[in-house]
């Protein structure tokens, strides 16, 4: 009988959080909003690190010299897919310790090319986020011309 897997997130998941509900006349990215998407983004950080921590010790609790050639390429497959996605990690994880940044330093929250608010939804969607969303479109639009 198969094994059922269970659903590993993906770099760009992370769980846990209750939705911030801005109070009425509530100024944008102020100190409570700031510190309610710098504990997400900390949160978020945290289960990426154990990540690359399972993934090490996972790679050395597997790791074995198979005599059949076909066993030892599939698991170096399945090392590379690994290591992989622990590379894209690593750069989300730069992308979260920068925006953290940016939160230290009262920048966050507005958008790199228009300054317009990128607005709470759309961060907890996507904390990393430097765009609004008609910036980030128009951005997807050029990058699609561009490419053909």
């Amino acid at each position: 009988m198969p094994r059922k897997s269970a659903k590993k997130p993906t770099t760009s998941e992370f769980k846990n959080f209750e939705p911030y509900k801005p109070k009425r006349g509530e100024e944008y990215m102020n100190e409570k909003q700031r510190e309610h998407f710098k504990n997400i983004l900390l949160r978020w950080k945290s289960e990426l690190m154990e990540e690359v921590d399972r993934t090490v010790s996972h790679m050395k609790d597997e790791a074995a010299n198979f005599p059949d050639p076909a066993d030892r390429a599939t698991q170096e497959e399945e090392f590379s897919l690994e290591l992989r996605t622990r590379d894209r990690e690593r750069k989300l994880i730069k992308k979260i310790d920068k925006t953290i940044d940016h939160i230290d330093a009262d920048d966050y929250g507005f958008c790199d090319a228009c300054g317009v608010d990128i607005g709470i939804k759309r961060l907890e969607a996507r904390p990393t986020a430097t765009l609004c969303i008609d910036c980030k479109t128009l951005d997807e639009i050029k990058e699609r011309q561009e490419q053909g």
